[in-house]
């Protein structure tokens, strides 16, 4: 018997990119942010964590975060109407849409998706699909984009992060099992939206693969815990009800996040090098997901070590934005595409582990 963990199976990637956008807020300083959110100190309740002490703990310098621009959900709208220009494509000949966020305008019945849709004049024939999905959110559209007979493809992801985590049940919170660390969900997560239009052009050479790790983890048993606890508003805790809102909290499993992260990522890793040899040589660049300082510097000081790659292959914004969720690999890319670091005709690997627990990886052309 191989020796080998077992791995997701590989789809071909038939998809080129053909255009995208991103939208981050100018970078807060985290000394800024910890004095506008106040987090209680455990130690002294009088004070309050300072700038300094929060980028000890989490590494960030600086985040995007902006409730007062991304309330407007026109926001979001016109980083998918630059994406569709960039694309030199008309609203009209997307026959694909997927949107992409763990944070929603509404909550329910897929509003969110409907409402971009209408405002972007894409033909009511085309079905809206909306993915609660967090940090692995690309990987899970891509992997349902390959399955899709579309020829044109709208992917549009976005974080409300700043929307959802200002409010004090982040700083005090006796009610959520993991009430004591969600500022840390606060301090860490970040707002910005971001979009790109895949388009079958020809490309044959990519590949995606996605995986649950519910059954199987690498050789292991599957991975048990969601990562990210939000129990409120469902049915099990609904609106109204005691709790809820105590409940409707993003909260981290710290140790688990970590577990999963590195683990996910270096599977990604073996997949990519099993299907494709030559990867990190192929591509242009390799996004990872911008989980946190720690995390993705970790992995990467990982993979440059012992596979001899060089730093620059790898985008890293992590400790400027915060971790922009979805939108985190799109942003790098975006910004190596106007700085002329990736060009038209470059393969591109997008490898990502998110809540759910999810992850997964792809290899793609910019058309």
């Amino acid at each position: 018997m191989s020796s080998l963990p077992s791995q997701p199976p590989v789809r071909p990637v038939q998809l080129a990119i053909a255009g995208l956008s991103s939208y981050v807020a100018e970078p807060t300083p985290i000394a800024e942010w910890a004095d506008s959110f106040q987090v209680p100190d455990r130690k002294d309740p009088s004070k309050y964590l300072d700038g300094p002490m929060v980028e000890k703990v989490l590494g960030v310098r600086s985040k995007s975060w902006a409730p007062d621009v991304f309330q407007n959900q026109e926001v979001v709208t016109e980083v998918a109407r630059e994406a569709l220009a960039n694309a030199q494509i008309s609203p009209r000949q997307i026959d694909a849409a997927i949107i992409v966020t763990c944070s929603p305008y509404q909550v329910l019945l897929d509003q969110d998706a409907f409402y971009f849709l209408k405002r972007l004049q894409i033909p009511d024939s085309v079905v809206p699909v909306q993915l609660g999905a967090g940090c692995a959110g690309m990987a899970r559209a891509m992997q349902l984009a390959t399955q899709l007979a579309a020829e044109n493809i709208l992917i549009v992801a976005y974080s409300l992060s700043s929307l959802y985590t200002q409010t004090p049940l982040y700083k005090q919170n006796p009610v959520h099992p993991l009430g004591r660390s969600l500022w840390m969900s606060s301090a860490l997560f970040s707002d910005g939206a971001s979009a790109l239009v895949l388009r079958k052009n020809g490309f044959r050479g990519g590949l995606a693969f996605y995986s649950r790790d519910s059954l199987a983890f690498g050789p292991e048993g599957g991975f048990d815990d969601p990562l990210i606890h939000y129990m409120g508003g469902g049915a099990l805790n609904p609106p109204g009800q005691d709790k809820s809102e105590a409940l409707s909290c993003f909260g981290m499993a710290g140790d688990r996040v970590k577990e999963y992260y590195m683990k996910g990522m270096m599977l990604n890793h073996q997949t990519l090098i099993q299907n494709r040899p030559t990867y990190l040589t192929d591509v242009r660049k390799i996004y990872t997901h911008q989980a946190s300082p720690v995390l993705t510097n970790g992995f990467l000081n990982h993979l440059i070590e012992t596979c001899g790659i060089p730093l620059s292959k790898f985008g890293v914004n992590v400790e400027t934005y915060g971790n922009l969720v979805a939108t985190s690999t799109v942003k790098l890319l975006h910004d190596d595409l106007t700085n002329g670091l990736v060009r038209a005709g470059d393969e591109i690997c997008i490898s990502v582990v998110g809540a759910g627990p999810e992850r997964g990886a792809f290899i793609t052309r910019i058309a």
